[in-house]
């Protein structure tokens, strides 16, 4: 069963927030601010916050930035999961993963069932690794803002997290990119 082991360190994360919004501000951004008051309240950094809008080109150029930006950790975003024309962040996110997380998007699904029903079919949640690189992709509400982080992230982003969790396989993320450049050289 999921424990916490007090023997290990907490190794903070440097966690990037990308709300995706043709009409919020920072000052209005409920959801983002919900994201950014878990991630320093559990004791990780805020790396970096923007809003841009819901365009895939000005998406995929932020987080691109962040993919190679060797201080940013993790990726949340938030916003632009539904169904209307404009939602088109997962369209955006996904090409940019070298590996989708399935397995994120099921366990999402699962606990917003529990909060609101059949209603969590409406959310494209999605997850993925890119350049070493952890992102999740949230639906625009401060509620799934707050049950995939205290669901999912919060224990996942701890490296005391037991039996396993996200940071401690961290440093083997990039190895295919290490052994390509091994057979470069």
């Amino acid at each position: 069963m999921s424990r916490i082991d007090e023997s290990r360190p907490f190794i903070p994360l440097n966690i990037a927030i990308l709300t995706v919004s043709d009409t919020r501000t920072l000052a209005e951004d409920r959801s983002g601010n919900t994201l950014a008051d878990r991630i320093e309240k559990a004791g990780h950094l805020l790396a970096d916050r923007t809003i841009v809008t819901d365009d895939v080109p000005a998406i995929q150029k932020m987080v691109r930035s962040w993919i190679s930006d060797k201080g940013v950790d993790v990726i949340i975003s938030t916003g632009g999961t539904g169904f209307t024309g404009r939602d088109v962040t997962p369209e955006a996110m996904e090409p940019l993963f070298e590996k989708k997380m399935d397995g994120f998007s099921e366990v999402f699904h699962r606990i917003s069932y529990d909060k609101i029903g059949t209603s969590t079919i409406q959310s494209r949640a999605t997850g993925g690794v890119a350049g070493a690189t952890y992102i999740f992709v949230l639906p625009g509400s401060p509620g799934a803002c707050k049950d995939a982080w205290d669901g999912i992230l919060k224990w996942q982003l701890d490296y005391r997290h037991m039996p396993c969790n996200f940071v401690e396989i961290m440093p083997r993320l990039d190895e295919h990119l290490k052994r390509g450049k091994l057979r470069e050289a």
